[in-house]
């Protein structure tokens, strides 16, 4: 029965519904130029084939990140876009350098632009949108989509992930670097995270960071992808959505959580679906994680999104 099928099992019947769709399963979350297994740095050109370079077209500078999860969509944060309107946006993909050459790059203007309904300034919840492309791009080792991940995976606290982008290095920077940079954090649990915060974390959020700081997205990484590993697949977890300063001991990032929006994203984008993969890591939060003794908590505090 139909009904039965999979997330899998859809996207092989899609291919015969769609005439000369591709799976996206078999193309997404490959990076074969991806050789890197510590962070803290400048990226190896292709390493993140999916990650995307926002750009307001009247300034010509970066101002968001963004992943590419099919030939025709990128996934971005919803609050890039409070002040910024699609017709000022241009996407860069296969960007390694912000100033320089990029020979295995492209460029596309939107010609869409969906913020979920239930978006929340407040609290930043429900932190993500998705732009469509004024044309398909075609995939090389340097552009390629992500996968997203699937309805119920679970990021146990201390699951390594990776964060991608151009933002700040540090929150007092007056400028971008021009090297994608990339840096790898444990995750945080939701409950660790929730108390830093005073109680504005939600199930639609997952946390990520260092307990001594040091790691961080920063401004300008907002709606970037943070991705794990499984397998020979990377599978996109979060979007970058905000946090306490950048970098600050016991303050997590907060992302979108992507595995609570499968369903959404598939009734927005009406063919050719992002490869959804179902992600399980329980590890123990030991691997650096939070931990919150002897914490002053502010009951109020400034929000701060990476934009």
């Amino acid at each position: 029965s139909l009904i039965h099928l999979t997330t899998q099992n859809i996207c092989y019947f899609s291919i015969f519904l769609i005439t000369g769709s591709l799976c996206q399963l078999d193309v997404c979350g490959q990076a074969p130029l991806n050789t890197k297994i510590v962070g803290g740095q400048g990226a190896v050109q292709g390493s993140w084939p999916w990650q995307a370079s926002l750009h307001r077209i009247t300034s010509g500078s970066h101002f968001c990140g963004g992943s590419l999860i099919n030939k025709d969509w990128v996934l971005s944060a919803a609050h890039c876009f409070q002040s910024t309107a699609v017709s000022n946006v241009k996407i860069y993909l296969g960007r390694h350098l912000q100033t320089g050459s990029n020979p295995n790059e492209i460029s596309r203007t939107v010609t869409r632009l969906i913020i979920h309904p239930s978006y929340s300034t407040i609290n930043q919840n429900n932190d993500i949108a998705l732009l469509q492309l004024s044309s398909s791009v075609t995939f090389t080792d340097y552009i390629r989509p992500v996968c997203l991940a699937a309805a119920g995976s679970v990021f146990g606290g201390g699951t390594k992930s990776w964060i991608t982008g151009w933002g700040k290095l540090n929150s007092g920077d007056t400028q971008l670097p021009n090297i994608l940079q990339e840096v790898q954090i444990p995750i945080v649990n939701n409950s660790v995270c929730n108390t830093a915060y005073g109680g504005i974390i939600t199930s639609n959020m997952l946390c990520a960071g260092l307990n001594e700081g040091g790691k961080d997205s920063c401004q300008g990484d907002s709606g970037g992808p943070m991705v794990n590993k499984n397998n020979s697949q990377w599978i996109q977890s979060g979007i970058v959505s905000f946090g306490r300063d950048c970098g600050i001991p016991k303050f997590p990032g907060v992302y979108t959580r992507v595995s609570q929006y499968q369903s959404w994203i598939s009734s927005q984008i009406s063919s050719d679906l992002p490869g959804f993969v179902s992600f399980t890591s329980t590890e123990s939060s030991s691997a650096s994680p939070l931990s919150l003794t002897s914490l002053i908590i502010p009951l109020i505090f400034s929000l701060f999104v990476f934009s």
